[in-house]
């Protein structure tokens, strides 16, 4: 039985999903009026958000306070609901006609997460110590990869900024991600595929019949062979460079760093981005997958061979749920990864 076939017998999945408001579950409200539910699951120090638009024809629906907090759980009928986290509504709009209500939410661990601006000086520490005292500084778990922990940072200045453009700018530093999820501050390495604790997330495997839709780019990225950076030699009065990959056509970074090690770390991270950052890849599903998260690791099947070997890192999905219809939209980049392809 070939592919279509079986996809013409099988009988047609509808979405489920399950809203509670303040703790109250209001799905029962919504049967029959989410006109479109949109997730942005994102990776990094940015909200995920939820956006809902339901059809209010019998003026029946409330208007929901901003500041009202949303949990929902999305999947198919018939199957476990998979939870997706707390939004904090912070837009509400009522229009017509026909009469709609939209709602805005962001995801309850990033909305105004480690605000006010500060200034700071954080000398000869290691990654450990720095997130670790910004995590007990807003009451959150420090979860830092083990591979960046014991990193030490020469010199580092936080000057009028909030803690959560420092953690990003210290991630882009150190080709990390910095994020908050679920109570808990992550610090990890980007295009890895690795828990906070180390441990490589189960890759996954998605074919071409599991897409309606493609799009595969690669570009040039000046055809580097490697990234120099500056550091201060203090004894020797002089600026010294180091490099990661080689000099043959290298990115020259601008900064002056403090320290031989922090050079090195700042090469080597944007080195590791460059690599990354060459190709990319999207993917339309034509069935959502609410078991996805960002920074799961996945191999293409059934497309062209440069696709196919590529080691792929998933680091947004879209998905979109109507009271009919469930799809999911994909961005991937390259991971990091001296691994072959599994098949």
């Amino acid at each position: 039985m070939s592919w279509l076939t079986q996809q013409m017998a099988r009988p047609a999945r509808t979405p489920d999903y399950r809203i509670s408001l303040q703790g109250q579950v209001i799905t029962p409200r919504f049967r029959g009026r989410v006109e479109s539910l949109r997730l942005t699951d994102r990776r990094g120090l940015e909200a995920d958000q939820l956006d809902l638009v339901l059809t209010d024809d019998d003026a029946a629906l409330a208007l929901p306070p901003r500041g009202a907090e949303l949990t929902l759980a999305i999947g198919w009928k018939g199957e476990p609901l998979i939870e997706r986290g707390v939004f904090i509504v912070d837009e509400v709009e009522h229009s017509g006609a026909p009469d709609k209500l939209s709602i805005r939410a962001r995801s309850a661990d990033m909305r105004g997460s480690l605000p006010g601006k500060r200034s700071q000086s954080w000398h000869k520490l290691t990654l450990d110590d720095i997130v670790t005292t910004i995590a007990k500084r807003h009451d959150l778990t420090p979860k830092i990869g083990t591979s960046l922990a014991g990193i030490r940072v020469g010199h580092i200045d936080q000057t009028d900024e909030s803690d959560m453009n420092f953690l990003t700018r210290l991630a882009e530093r150190f080709d990390a991600v910095a994020t908050v999820k679920a109570g808990n501050l992550l610090f990890i390495h980007a295009g890895q595929a690795t828990t906070a604790g180390g441990l490589e997330i189960t890759p996954i495997q998605l074919r071409r019949q599991d897409g309606d839709q493609h799009r595969y780019v690669v570009t040039d990225r000046d055809s580097y062979t490697g990234v120099i950076a500056y550091w201060n030699d203090v004894s020797g009065a002089k600026r010294q460079e180091v490099i990661a990959g080689d000099d043959d056509n290298p990115k020259r970074l601008r900064p002056t760093y403090a320290s031989e090690d922090d050079a090195l770390a700042a090469a080597q991270a944007e080195w590791q981005r460059l690599q990354r950052g060459h190709a990319e890849f999207t993917l339309s599903l034509a069935e959502g997958r609410p078991d996805l998260y960002p920074e799961t690791p996945a191999w293409m099947i059934g497309f062209k061979p440069e696709i196919e070997q590529t080691p792929w890192l998933l680091v947004e999905i879209t998905h979109e749920l109507s009271d009919s219809a469930y799809t999911a939209s994909l961005q991937f980049e390259i991971r990091n990864t001296d691994r072959q392809a599994p098949y």
